[in-house]
């Protein structure tokens, strides 16, 4: 039975297909000739060249590109006809590389829902790329930073695996001291180098920018699981196209992040994080001379995110959960980590621990947790790292999830394909009953019927039958999440955040009817040995939450919540690539901000979680594992001096309320 159950979900991975679109722009037709590139091209076909090597068939390859037997033209609206197609094309299982190779500018824009930490959008230029000359927040013919993000997670949301490559740069100030836009085009005929990376103020002007290319419609939001990028530079720096490789008779002009990736193909790497390894290990010596010859440009630092030890080019059918990367300062033998119980970590959990040198080598090797705390963690130096100089940048990384807060899964079937979680959050297949959280039984044509088995899920209805896969995955993805919240409430129940308070509020139109502390819900609860149940609603009316900061110091602070369908709603922060950071208040001047929760309006069984502890300083926000965190580009890549992980244990806010699928106390009726 379990060799059968094997061959079927081999034969559903080999069915699975690898899909390339690779776009390169050398020639800006609507801008001066000594803006345009000459590499972009032979990117696109090194690259095509490589892929094809790895696998992928000729005609699930894609090509845009200008000066390319064959290859449609990269303009704005090509670009957006292939992604299309792509999307169509793309079924669940499949694996998607999108590649660029061109350049790219930074420029504000009114017109995104939320802003960089500089105010700067970055965009990727178009072969017909027109500007407004002398301003910086109009463009046409040009691709946004949160469109590509919304084509990602449209893929996501089909269970396709994405990995972005950008070889290409958004730098606004390009170099140290320089007033003016440096040249494009330096060095000798022979051995030119460009640099990649436009301000918006460089391109001509052109026919009033138009908006029309729209990105797909918002997708249901899925934890990036299956997502990995590598980006040429930082945002503030570019990056370079010289003749490579160095030397070599048969060079040519070629993107550098470009050439190191086929390069480091080449030599077979087994997931995304070797791979990225290989690039970083071919940069010094170009960097080094390149350094030596134009020393006053910002060179690239190459970076990459994403679930970097999932396999390459494939997309398993397992569960997978995102990985997050954790900074950590070493002391002696010890580092220590700014992440601790709150975030997902454990005594004795093996971490890879990565030591980044000046230039731009990356070591690892595994080690243990040997301490732990709320919000901190420490552990030795491995053995195979403790020569590495002190100037290294450390960060280290989970090799998995946590087994004790799994949702275990009892099932006579390997569980659905297309599972993706926010770690901690995890799901397993359960050996035997006993250890199960909850049963799945596959009804064919009548549904999905789960059974939930554990306690904590509290539900007065045992059993539910759901329509079909996609509803499926989505109840065991809120399960798992609901059995991490759980977790995170277990270690703030007994706890308090001095100067914090929320409050669910009862309205009836603009009108306040009432407000419950949830604190003394919580308090209630926990002396009848209960999950605190949210107010009751009547008919007409709807609940709010209050949230109030007056303890002189931000906070992290997160609302979550899971509907009654099953899927998890942020509440704050509620756009992706917003901060939770919640601004600093005193009794004085309170901070405070109210929340609607109209998912809450649905009948049927539902969770909310608030989590807040004081913000560490100099830290990135924490999220606690409850949504997709990408660590500010000033956590990962500063080296030197690092402000110490605190020592003293914090306090800590947190609450779970649920409110039962039936009329009790805490239903609607």
């Amino acid at each position: 039975m379990l060799l059968v159950l094997w061959l079927l979900a081999c034969c559903s991975l080999a069915f699975a297909t690898q899909r390339a679109l690779l776009v390169g722009v050398s020639e800006l037709v609507n801008q001066p000739q000594a803006l345009w590139l000459q590499a972009p091209r032979n990117d696109v076909l090194l690259m095509r060249d490589a892929l094809q090597k790895q696998g992928f068939a000729a005609t699930d390859i894609a090509v845009l590109a200008d000066g390319v037997n064959g290859a449609a033209l990269p303009e704005a609206q090509a670009i957006h006809d292939a992604l299309t197609k792509l999307l169509a094309q793309s079924r669940s299982g499949d694996f998607v590389l999108l590649y660029f190779s061109g350049h790219g500018t930074r420029l504000r824009d009114i017109v995104k829902r939320y802003q960089e930490p500089d105010g700067l959008s970055e965009n990727f230029l178009a072969r017909d790329v027109r500007g407004t000359l002398g301003a910086d927040n109009a463009l046409a013919g040009d691709l946004r930073d949160v469109d590509f993000d919304a084509w990602i997670q449209s893929f996501l949301a089909k269970n396709v695996f994405v990995a972005s490559v950008f070889d290409t740069c958004s730098a606004n100030s390009m170099t140290r001291g320089t007033v003016d836009a440096p040249p494009t085009a330096e060095g000798p005929p022979d051995d030119e180098v460009r640099w990649r990376g436009l301000r918006a103020t460089q391109l001509a002007a052109g026919a009033p920018p138009a908006r029309a290319l729209a990105p797909p419609a918002p997708a249901e939001a899925v934890p990036r699981a299956r997502y990995v990028a590598f980006f040429a530079s930082e945002s503030h720096q570019i990056t370079p196209e010289l003749r490579l490789p160095r030397k070599a008779r048969n060079a040519r002009p070629q993107g550098l992040l470009t050439w190191a990736m086929v390069e480091a193909l080449s030599r077979k790497p087994a997931t995304w994080r070797e791979l990225f390894d290989g690039v970083l290990a071919l940069y010094p010596p170009v960097i080094d001379e390149l350094a030596q010859r134009f020393p006053t440009r910002e060179l690239p630092s190459p970076v990459a995110e994403g679930n970097l030890d999932a396999p390459l080019f494939a997309n398993s059918g397992a569960p997978a959960s995102t990985r997050p990367v954790w900074r950590a300062q070493r002391s002696g033998d010890s580092l220590a980590i700014k992440a601790g119980l709150l975030d997902g970590l454990a005594q004795q959990q093996e971490l890879r621990v990565l030591a980044t040198l000046d230039d731009g080598t990356v070591r690892g090797a595994s080690a243990t947790v040997a301490q732990i705390k709320l919000g901190g963690a420490w552990l030795a130096v491995p053995t195979a790292l403790k020569d590495v100089p002190g100037s290294a940048f450390w960060s280290v990384t989970p090799m998995s999830e946590l087994a004790a807060t799994a949702l275990r899964v009892r099932a006579d079937k390997p569980l659905p394909a297309g599972l993706s979680l926010d770690y901690p959050a995890a799901i397993r297949v359960a050996d035997d009953a006993a250890t199960a959280d909850v049963r799945w039984t596959d009804l064919g044509p009548s549904g999905q019927r789960l059974e939930l088995l554990a306690p904590l899920f509290g539900a007065s209805v045992s059993t539910v039958v759901l329509p079909d896969a996609a509803a499926l995955r989505r109840r065991l993805q809120a399960l798992a999440q609901l059995k991490w919240l759980s977790q995170l409430q277990g270690y703030g129940k007994d706890g308090q955040l001095d100067g914090f308070d929320a409050a669910l509020e009862v309205w009836s139109g603009e009108r306040m009817l009432r407000s419950v502390p949830i604190a003394s819900v919580a308090s209630v609860a926990q002396a009848a040995n209960a999950l605190p149940s949210l107010p009751l609603a009547r008919t007409g009316e709807r609940l709010r939450l209050n949230v109030r900061n007056t303890s002189g110091r931000s906070l992290d602070l997160v609302i979550a919540g899971i509907d009654a369908r099953g899927n998890l709603q942020p509440v704050y922060p509620d756009e992706s690539g917003e901060t939770n950071r919640f601004k600093r208040g005193t009794p004085e001047q309170p901070s405070v901000k109210r929340f609607d929760l109209p998912w809450l309006d649905a009948a049927g069984d539902a969770r909310l979680l608030v989590m807040a502890v004081p913000a560490t300083p100099y830290s990135a926000p924490r999220l606690f594992g409850v949504g997709y965190a990408q660590a500010d580009v000033s956590e990962v890549r500063v080296r030197g001096g690092q402000p110490p992980a605190e020592s003293a244990e914090r306090q800590v806010f947190a609450a779970l309320l649920r409110r039962s699928g039936t009329a009790d106390a805490g239903a609607r009726p």
